[in-house]
């Protein structure tokens, strides 16, 4: 149904953003469906939701899901009905005895289809081609390699138009470190939760989608400005500013090459960019409270 892939198509966007985010919300909006960031999505025996979507966490289904179950990073566990289909990116499915699926399983392990268990789809592998296939021959390392370059000449074209904004930046952090992590968390997180809400509403869904594809721009401003951070910390004045950049972006970038460790290094990265862009545009525009930013090169 159009809804349903709708709403698939905009989880699947708000995931990619959030491989790692460190806190979990959970919203039951009017239209029945069961949203989680993190944490475990359940449907009970007895209830009835219409769509589930869970970012990173297991997803039990013992009640009804009158459309689909979409999990990103987690095990979906069947035990009660599905009407259409069951997609887990990073997980196995298991569909229980008396359990009933009426569409297809996508995943990309073998999924556990136990005897006396009703599956009316077929098996599709590999969920994430939806992604994939426009660039096939697009690798991880060359993912990586587009991904570091980006984010370079962002950084680069940031520093070279707007230097003392990018010295305003570092030193909001140095000198409003809480504030800039609680400024960062929030747009992390809220961010994804107001454009998943605005997908749940008919009206709100044109703000959704806009609000979604900014997402991407938000959240590659943080990561860079979270590598100047770092690289700032490494290199203090009067080290050149470009020089500073770099050597924070070739840690993240080093870093992201461990994949368990990528996702949270860089999830720091962003909040410690998005909360330390905040607050120095808060103080650009309060008079009086923007700390002092020494003259470097």
């Amino acid at each position: 149904m159009p809804r349903t892939r709708v709403m698939a198509l905009a989880a699947a966007v708000i995931g990619i953003l959030l491989t790692a985010a460190p806190a979990a919300a959970q919203e039951r909006a009017e239209t029945n469906d069961l949203i989680v960031l993190t944490g475990e999505a359940g449907v009970l025996e007895g209830e009835s939701f219409d769509t589930v979507v869970i970012f990173d966490g297991p997803a039990t289904i013992d009640g009804t899901v009158t459309h689909s179950v979409v999990a990103f990073n987690g095990p979906v566990t069947i035990s009660g009905s599905v009407a259409e289909e069951v997609v887990a990116f990073n997980g196995t499915i298991t569909v229980r005895s008396g359990a009933t699926v009426g569409g297809d399983l996508v995943t990309r392990s073998e999924p556990v289809i136990e005897e006396g268990a009703t599956v009316e789809g077929v098996t599709r592998g590999d969920p994430g081609r939806l992604f994939r296939d426009p660039f096939p021959f697009i690798g991880r390392l060359e993912a990586g390699l587009a991904v570091s370059v980006s984010v370079l000449l962002l950084g680069l074209i940031l520093l070279a138009v707007a230097p003392r904004a990018a010295d305003a930046v570092g030193a909001a952090w140095r000198t409003g470190t809480g504030p800039s992590i609680g400024w960062g968390l929030l747009l992390l997180v809220g961010l994804p939760i107001v454009a998943i809400l605005a997908f749940i509403t008919i009206l709100g869904i044109p703000f959704g989608v806009g609000l979604a594809l900014a997402l991407f721009l938000i959240y590659a401003l943080g990561y860079t400005a979270g590598a100047w951070v770092l690289g700032r910390a490494l290199l203090k004045p009067p080290a050149s500013r470009f020089l500073a950049f770099l050597a924070g972006l070739v840690v993240l970038r080093v870093v992201a090459l461990v994949p368990i460790v990528a996702g949270i290094v860089g999830t720091i990265a962003t909040v410690i960019g998005l909360g330390a862009i905040t607050v120095a545009t808060w103080r650009a525009r309060q008079p009086g409270v923007t700390a002092p930013v020494p003259a470097q090169a």
